[in-house]
């Protein structure tokens, strides 16, 4: 699907409805696509199980694709991180977004994305004869997106070219659903599973695997909240159609008895007790030997996290990082469901923003839905 001449063509794809009817159409119409590429984020699992799915579609239909991730370099103490979710359970942290920000998207997103253009021959070829790469956004004609492109439209970068190929077709939400029925496809709205943009009905949906992680992660990060209560950020009393909740997420996951009450007192004590200690051993270790943040996290839902014992801390000592199983969590079985800124400039709580994003980028648009 490659030209033979030109500057090369990417496009950002988020594993939505929006971006994906745009290559489904694309594809179709036989325009040109070098590549697709997507960020690695801890999606909802149904957007987990949609991505290989789709990728393969990719693959047969010769649209080449990649997955690029963050890769941060300097952890100071911390073990290694890699995504969002282990980001914020390091930092004891919410994500930015819960403060009204943008920052996580940069910074999980739109900057691997920069990176691995850079490292692209083909962009390199464009750049060293003063062209610029073709870069696809999937923004549709809707007043959603609309907004959104009013905000992007306009923004100058001295390596891409800018392109909203469902505004260009006059495409609309509805235009892009059908678009995605007739190839075969039901698209799940894109988003992190422990997102300030979750609905109830989402939060309602989702495995009890996610749920301990979002009781985790607003445990974690409540001694240094201020502005808001969690990550739905303030309680809302349902006006105007929309249903009431509390700012908090594990607040609503038990009104709604998501989990057992017994259970999340479990998480926001003892677990959270025994990240600290995680963290706090394995800041006592060279790089190199100290395990990841992913490799606790596995064992948390795994129920391999076991009580935190302080007599045992102490015999033990603060420099040796536990790695061996432990014995299970004492909660029930999960039941059946459906399925850098400056500190100063940071608010408390709030996940840390990477290195070298500038506050113009703010405005950079190279993610669509």
């Amino acid at each position: 699907m490659t030209a033979a001449s030109g500057p090369p063509v990417i496009v950002a794809w988020g594993a939505g409805v929006d971006s994906t009817a745009m290559i489904l159409e694309m594809a179709s119409r036989r325009e040109r696509i070098d590549m697709v590429l997507i960020a690695q984020m801890p999606e909802k699992p149904e957007t987990q199980a949609f991505i290989p799915a789709f990728r393969q579609w990719m693959d047969d239909h010769d649209v080449p694709n990649e997955i690029v991730a963050n890769r941060p370099r300097r952890f100071g103490a911390s073990p290694a991180y890699y995504d969002l979710l282990e980001a914020c359970l390091v930092n004891g942290a919410l994500p930015s977004i819960a403060f009204g920000r943008g920052t996580c998207s940069l910074r999980w997103k739109v900057s691997p994305q920069d990176s691995w253009t850079k490292s692209w021959p083909p962009a390199q070829q464009a750049w060293a004869t003063n062209q610029k790469v073709t870069r696809l956004i999937g923004f549709d004609s809707s007043s959603r997106d609309s907004r959104r492109y009013a905000h992007a439209e306009g923004y100058s970068s001295t390596l891409y070219t800018y392109r909203y190929p469902l505004r260009e077709w006059g495409w609309g939400r509805d235009a892009c659903n059908e678009r995605i029925r007739q190839a075969g496809f039901e698209v799940p709205a894109s988003s992190c599973f422990f997102c300030t943009g979750m609905q109830c009905n989402e939060v309602r949906a989702l495995p009890a695997a996610c749920l301990r992680l979002i009781v985790l992660m607003e445990a974690r990060a409540k001694p240094r909240l201020r502005s808001c209560e969690g990550l739905w950020r303030s309680t809302t009393k349902g006006l105007r159609g929309r249903e009431a909740r509390p700012g908090s997420m594990t607040q609503f996951i038990r009104d709604e008895k998501l989990l057992h009450a017994h259970e999340i007192d479990w998480i926001a004590g003892e677990a959270n007790a025994h990240l600290a200690v995680f963290l706090r051993r394995a800041a006592a270790l060279p790089l190199e030997q100290r395990p990841t943040m992913r490799s606790w996290i596995d064992r948390f839902i795994a129920h391999e996290v076991r009580a935190y014992d302080p007599q045992r801390e102490q015999q033990e000592g603060e420099g040796k990082c536990q790695a061996e199983p432990c014995r299970l969590l004492p909660i029930p079985p999960p039941r059946a469901r459906k399925t850098s800124l400056d500190s100063s400039a940071r608010r408390p709580g709030e996940e840390r923003r990477g290195r070298g994003v500038s506050g113009r980028e703010k405005a950079t648009p190279t993610h669509g839905d």
